[in-house]
């Protein structure tokens, strides 16, 4: 990230907690000038430091829903024709590669157990893919 000074830092911290906070408002918060502050976010968004604004969604209430993390082994040099694979699973959320014992781990999140148990098959049948282990997520002790 590019060097950002106290204002910048504070205009950041501002927009984490809300991205929607009108310039107005933040310069009020601030006590600088509007100018100043449509300023600095430009410049923080020409440069990357600011790459969006988006929109973090709460915690559906759906009691059904399953989370997981499965670990993968994949055969060979076959981790990116795996990675492509999983990544057309929908209920694959994030994938990584790791430095450990397995060469991937995925985050899935299905709807039901039926959905989850036909989305294990689905891993189950990827070319490349030798191994797995998968743990069901049950309660988050915190989360940020």
């Amino acid at each position: 990230m590019p060097s950002t000074d106290q204002l910048d830092r504070k205009i950041l911290a501002l927009l984490r907690d809300d991205a929607r906070l009108p310039i107005a408002s933040l310069a009020t918060t601030l006590g600088v000038s509007r100018t100043t502050v449509r300023t600095r976010m430009e410049r923080m968004e020409a440069n990357g430091t600011i790459s969006g604004y988006g929109v973090r969604l709460g915690e559906p209430d759906d009691a059904e829903r399953v989370r997981a993390i499965a670990m993968i082994e994949v055969e060979g040099r076959g981790t990116e024709k795996v990675a492509r694979a999983l990544s057309g699973l929908p209920q694959v959320r994030a994938l990584y590669s790791t430095n450990g014992r397995w060469d991937l781990v995925a985050e899935i999140e299905s709807a039901s157990l039926p959905d989850f148990d036909s989305v294990l098959g689905a891993i189950r049948l990827i070319e490349g893919i030798s191994l797995t282990e998968t743990n069901i997520l049950l309660a988050a002790r915190f989360r940020r």
